[in-house]
């Protein structure tokens, strides 16, 4: 097993469902210590953090919260609560990794004609929020990137440029090809699930 590679910045997940745990898994595979997070607390995490030893340990939301890069993935619905009560996100950066559409009926949520980025902002006040993650289904997010020869894609958008260079960064780290699609107003347009073009495409970048 190789040995726990410290990226400059620590990392934060708030939501262990499928893709938070996927996104876990992935940092897992390349050596990448996070801190995972729930709203029933660490302990029922603490097996799916033994599989993933020693790079990814349970905390708590306030916890993961408090890292310089955190990962969000709550069901839609639930996003208000998981977020209530966070001290200041004083400029970190917070990856909406959320869709907004839950199981089992998979009704879109009423957003008001705004971009579910926009609205997850307003949840994150003080942070540089970047749309990342949420397009692939969970299984390719957590599996090898490689793919026919080449390396699947992960889009990300954001408004904050040195953000989304640090995410971008992350990406390619973890062996995907990420293709920036510019600001939260064009970019998370075209990755909202459900509306957007591009969510659950398997796309795969050559050379």
């Amino acid at each position: 097993m190789n040995p726990i590679r410290r990226p400059p910045m620590s990392i934060g997940i708030i939501g262990a469902g499928e893709i938070g745990s996927a996104f876990a898994r992935a940092l897992a595979r390349n050596g990448i210590a996070a801190t995972i997070s729930n709203s029933r607390g660490p302990d029922t995490l603490r097996d799916f953090a033994q599989e993933l030893t020693p790079y990814i340990t349970a905390g708590t939301i306030e916890e993961a919260a408090k890292a310089d890069l955190v990962l969000v993935a709550v069901p839609w619905s639930k996003l208000p609560k998981a977020l209530a009560g966070l001290p200041d996100w004083a400029r970190r950066i917070v990856i909406d990794a959320n869709n907004p559409i839950e199981r089992p009926l998979f009704q879109p949520a009423d957003l008001n004609g705004r971009l579910s980025t926009e609205v997850f902002a307003d949840l994150v006040q003080g942070a540089r929020v970047v749309k990342a993650f949420n397009h692939l289904p969970p299984h390719l997010l957590s599996g090898d990137p490689r793919a026919e020869g080449g390396s699947r894609v992960l889009f990300y958008s954001g408004d904050d440029a040195r953000a989304k260079a640090q995410v971008g960064a992350l990406i390619a780290k973890l062996g995907f090809a990420g293709i920036d699609l510019g600001p939260v107003s064009i970019g998370g347009k075209l990755v909202q699930f459900p509306g957007g073009p591009l969510p659950a495409l398997n796309l795969v970048k050559f050379g």
